[in-house]
């Protein structure tokens, strides 16, 4: 698959996808948008695959947001337009059954917090930020910022960040919940390849069962998501896999599991 503003490969099992505007901090037009779900959708469906990792080219920049150029011609019309039946990353990846890492160097702001924050787990460098600085533009978080962001920080934190577009270092996250970990910008890599090698040692099949209901607590009332979760445990005890870890257990030796 060729690219023109992103970097996709595949490599033992992984499906790194990489932002790769640098000069632009790795900022988000609708070209890149649409290239990150092409790539998603690829991975998705590849069974070979079994983790993906998004992150930005350079050492600066996750993702600066969107494209600021783009502002100055969009209509009303024209943003329902293109949004209206298109698939969005922001929404994409939580669907995606396979566990998804945001390797986050550098600033991470608006559009880029957002694609982050859609992310299962992100791991951040010390040097990372994040934002929501829309409101200096004239316009709101507009890739589920105002809906992801309170679930995560807390609503007055998120109002804050919303409200004034101040963004937040990396250890700021991390005391907040936004990020899963920080680390020193050298060892970025290196931390997220041994939690690649921790996912790819559970089952497929498990954690799609586990993401769903961890979604599923995040969109229903409680009662429903506990029912949900009831089904998804019951349906685990339908799945090789599950035989295959019982049984690892008890000979103590690892798992060698199959995604069925």
């Amino acid at each position: 698959m060729k690219f023109e503003t992103i970097l996709y490969e595949k490599k033992d099992n992984v499906a790194w996808i990489t932002l790769n505007r640098p000069d632009k901090y790795n900022a988000q037009n609708q070209i890149l948008r649409n290239e990150v779900v092409a790539a998603l959708e690829d991975a998705k469906d590849d069974d070979a695959v079994l983790v993906i990792v998004l992150t930005g080219a350079g050492d600066k920049a996750f993702s600066a947001g969107a494209d600021i150029s783009n502002f100055l011609d969009w209509t009303t019309i024209s943003v329902i337009t293109s949004n209206k039946g298109a698939k969005r990353p922001y929404n994409f990846i939580r669907e995606i059954p396979k566990p998804v890492i945001a390797m986050v160097n550098g600033m991470a702001l608006g559009g880029g917090c957002e694609l982050a924050m859609s992310c299962d787990m992100i791991i951040a460098s010390d040097n990372a930020r994040f934002g929501q600085p829309e409101i200096s533009v004239g316009v709101i978080p507009g890739g589920t910022g105002t809906q992801i962001l309170p679930r995560l920080v807390g609503e007055k934190k998120a109002r804050e960040m919303i409200f004034t577009g101040d963004p937040i270092s990396a250890e700021e996250a991390l005391r907040f919940g936004l990020v899963n970990k920080v680390v020193p910008a050298d060892k970025l890599k290196e931390t997220v390849e041994e939690l690649i090698k921790k996912l790819k040692s559970k089952s497929p099949a498990i954690l799609k069962f586990a993401k769903l209901a961890v979604n599923k607590s995040l969109e229903t009332p409680l009662s429903v998501g506990i029912e949900c979760e009831a089904d998804l445990f019951a349906m685990c005890f339908g799945t090789q896999d599950q035989k295959e870890g019982a049984k690892a257990f008890f000979e103590k030796r690892p798992a060698k599991y199959t995604g069925k």
